[in-house]
């Protein structure tokens, strides 16, 4: 097996919360499940079960303009030390009943509070496979499909690779392996979009046009999702390679 070197590692964004604002990042540990502490914690509605319970910014897009950030350096192994709500009026909020409280009006339904661990086997809040990852090249593609610009957060990744010159994109990763930093990761499958990506992050205005756009030219599929093969460290400017 031969490594090609495809690219590199141009951002790397951590949601902390499930559906919330999240942070940009220089570097990160990827532990089993993907990056550390990512969709850690979530919102579920009481009254589902399954996936359907995640209360998401589907349903209420001004979830968005709450930013979650974990605190460097705060690792622990028992639960996710650090973690940061920023409200849209620049409130320091805590994972609380306060916070639980701001965001109930917002469901019809009565709403309660998850929080994994760092110890936990399952995928936390993920949706598929533990890492997104999405490409410049894919971005530029869709931008010049819709019509419109793009920001990268509508698609909520976790690394945005800039890829090498005649570089195969990611939709010819499938069932490869990708070297990123000190880690290995595997590529499952691709990323099935939702109206979630109809949201402006910025504004929250939602254009259904887009999601439109991606079930017509590429039938729901943009970016891929990837688990981990080794857990490992990664930061911007990493080399990302191609194992064939």
């Amino acid at each position: 097996m031969t490594q090609t070197r495809i690219g590199t590692i141009t951002a790397i964004n951590r949601f902390p919360v499930k559906s919330l604002g999240g942070e940009a990042l220089q570097s990160s540990r990827i532990e089993n499940y993907g990056l550390y502490g990512d969709r850690s914690h979530a919102f579920i509605d009481e009254t589902k079960e399954g996936w359907d319970q995640y209360f998401t910014a589907r349903t209420a897009p001004a979830m968005l303009h709450y930013r979650a950030s974990l605190e460097a350096g705060a690792e622990t192994t028992d639960h996710f030390a650090g973690l940061r709500i920023t409200a849209p009026d620049g409130r320091s909020m805590q994972w609380d009943d306060a916070l639980l409280q701001e965001i109930q009006p917002y469901s019809k339904q009565k709403l309660s509070l998850l929080a994994h661990t760092p110890e936990s086997l399952d995928l936390l809040a993920v949706d598929a496979a533990s890492i997104l990852i999405i490409t410049d090249s894919s971005l530029r593609k869709l931008e010049a499909m819709w019509g419109k610009p793009l920001d990268p957060l509508r698609f909520r990744a976790n690394l945005l690779v800039t890829l090498d010159d005649n570089a195969p994109d990611e939709y010819e990763w499938l069932s490869k392996q990708l070297s990123v930093g000190s880690a290995q990761l595997q590529v499952d499958l691709f990323c099935d979009r939702c109206s979630l990506i109809t949201i402006d992050p910025e504004t929250l205005e939602r254009d259904a046009s887009l999601l439109r756009t991606v079930n017509e030219r590429l039938k729901l599929n943009f970016g891929v999702y990837a688990s981990v093969k080794q857990a490992g460290q990664v930061q911007v400017g990493d080399p990302v390679y191609l194992e064939r």
